[in-house]
């Protein structure tokens, strides 16, 4: 007999995707499709259905998803909890098995307006992604369905399915698409005005304003419609912090601006909101790397990561699993975890095409040199592949081969060059590999004693890195103003060297990197007491590591 074999195709920007899909067999423990399930008497779908509506779905218990609920217009006890587990899911960023639950609870309720409407909402665009032209129709017909049941709706979910009307057309038109999310985010600003303490009027609201912002950079929080999103966002929170939805959203409104920390409260609990969904499970981790919280990132990861390979045996949804990774090495590289950083690297490179120079750059991190000079499989990609000759020319020159080292930087110098727009999560070949090829050329000159090159390097290096979008996590998992830091320290300016890592303080905050460079700093002034409070901040912040350091660079 089989077992569930759900696997995710997450959308990353390497066009590597991650999507969950399911099928469930007889026997597995942890997700039971109720006992009145397949067999019952429901209708047979329409020929017009998506073919992943067509395949069976399963309930799952508690212990994958988690208790939160919406009350709707039903009398089948098992359509309301497919309704939940639809919202469950569209809120953790899994449209198509939302859709999928959502149909399943249409079947077991063929008059369940707002089961239709969950439909129509889960095939539509949402944060991390655009309607796609193949899922329009359907759209558009679940809505068409809800609204030939208003009369067995309530208020609130008449005002819902009307909103949700003006958001489809019968044919898909590309071009139209922003006029009506404007459209439809008027719509849902009517119903939240008529039901302003509904939590899912006043999340749904949020959400369809922050689709008409841009998805990436930094946002203002002084922007009108940037503060009206917080404050939509904050009312549903003030009456339910463990709001699956409104939570999610906050944590993405909060971490690129200014006051990531506002959003701490209710992503201390978010993860086990829904806690078979990896995605999840991760979110509360844009926020922890925000304020510094590198072990709780860190955790958060890793259990977003087991939740991915527990899905392989049917007790959740893996979403986003190549994210998770990436988030996870990034956070631990932070937080002094080494194996575990170094670990989730080599997962990754298994998920990735091409993704073996994040195993160059861990072990970078943590000076694993001669291990850098045994990896093989050189990407092929440009920008990957300028990635894992930084890496190669660092530890051949640490290996004491500087020949080797100038041979590798002139190939990052050389992919750079080539290909300057290619692009990794939307930062250019140009910009990216310009980083680390700063570091590189900086440490050459270093171990030449050219100390006002290195320096200048460096500089440049830092500035490279300071223009960089905002990312989620950011591509390095490591800051080049830890290498200048500690050539300033070398240089014997400890003054410039504790602006440096003040500076890489703001940006990452508590990273234990940075405050062992301060510290070391403000001793080299004798500013003992100062030091000696940092030294107790870099305690407390490297708790958990594996590491042991002499300097904020190997």
């Amino acid at each position: 007999m089989s077992r569930c074999r759900p696997f995710c195709l997450a959308v990353s920007s390497l066009g590597l995707v991650l999507l969950g899909f399911l099928v469930m067999g007889p026997e597995t423990g942890e997700a039971r499709i109720p006992s009145s399930g397949l067999a019952a008497p429901y209708p047979e779908a329409p020929d017009s259905l998506p073919a992943i509506l067509l395949e069976p779905f399963p309930l799952y218990e508690r212990g994958v998803m988690g208790p939160y609920t919406r009350p709707i217009t039903t009398r089948d006890a098992e359509a309301q909890a497919f309704f939940d587990q639809g919202l469950q899911l569209f809120y953790s960023f899994a449209p198509v098995d939302a859709a999928r639950s959502f149909h399943e609870a249409q079947k077991r309720d063929p008059s369940c307006a707002i089961c239709f409407w969950g439909e129509a909402l889960a095939w539509g665009p949402f944060l991390n992604g655009a309607l796609r032209g193949e899922n329009a129709p359907r759209a558009y017909e679940a809505t068409q369905e809800a609204m030939g049941l208003l009369d067995r709706a309530t208020p609130v979910e008449q005002a819902l399915i009307e909103a949700m009307a003006v958001r489809y057309t019968p044919t898909h038109d590309p071009t139209t698409r922003a006029a009506l999310d404007s459209i439809y985010a008027d719509a849902m600003a009517d119903v939240h005005a008529r039901f302003p303490n509904d939590h899912e009027v006043g999340t749904l609201y949020a959400e369809s304003l922050m689709i008409l912002e841009p998805r990436r950079g930094n946002w203002d929080i002084e922007k009108p419609s940037v503060a009206l999103i917080h404050r939509v966002l904050g009312g549903v929170l003030d009456r339910d912090l463990t709001h699956p939805g409104a939570c999610h959203l906050y944590i993405h409104a909060t971490e690129s601006t200014i006051r990531p920390d506002l959003a701490e409260a209710c992503a201390d609990v978010l993860t086990h909101t829904v806690p078979g969904a990896s995605h999840m499970n991760h979110m509360p981790s844009h926020t922890y790397n925000r304020v510094g919280r590198w072990g709780d990132a860190t955790r958060s990861n890793l259990e977003a990561w087991h939740s991915d390979q527990r899905a392989e045996f049917g007790e959740g949804f893996a979403i986003y699993p190549t994210h998770n990774l990436h988030m996870l090495l990034f956070s631990a590289s932070y937080d002094g975890q080494g194996a575990i950083a170094i670990q989730a690297a080599k997962d990754y490179a298994k998920l990735v095409e091409d993704g073996e120079f994040y195993r160059v750059l861990t072990k970078l991190r943590f000076g694993r040199f001669d291990e850098i000079l045994l990896l093989a499989n050189p990407p092929e990609n440009p920008v990957f592949r300028g990635l894992w000759d930084f890496g190669r020319g660092y530890a051949h020159l640490h290996q004491g081969t500087p020949d080797s080292a100038a041979h590798y930087l002139a190939r990052v110098d050389e992919a750079a060059g080539s290909h300057p727009d290619a692009q990794f999560r939307g930062h250019t070949a140009e910009d990216l590999l310009g980083v680390v090829s700063g570091i590189l050329r900086s440490e050459i000159h270093r171990k030449e004693g050219q100390t006002a090159q290195a320096i200048r390097a460096l500089e440049v290096a830092v500035e490279l890195e300071d223009g960089l979008r905002y990312d989620e996590p950011e591509p390095l998992p490591f800051s080049a103003r830890h290498w200048l830091g500690a050539l300033h320290l070398e240089a014997g300016d400890p003054s410039a060297a504790e602006t440096v890592y003040q500076a890489d303080l703001e940006k990452h905050p508590r990273n234990g990197w940075s405050l062992l460079g301060l510290a070391q700093a403000l001793e080299a002034q004798d500013r003992t007491e100062e030091a000696a409070q940092v030294r107790g901040r870099l305690r407390e912040s490297w708790v958990r590591s594996d590491t042991w350091l002499r300097s904020s660079r190997f």
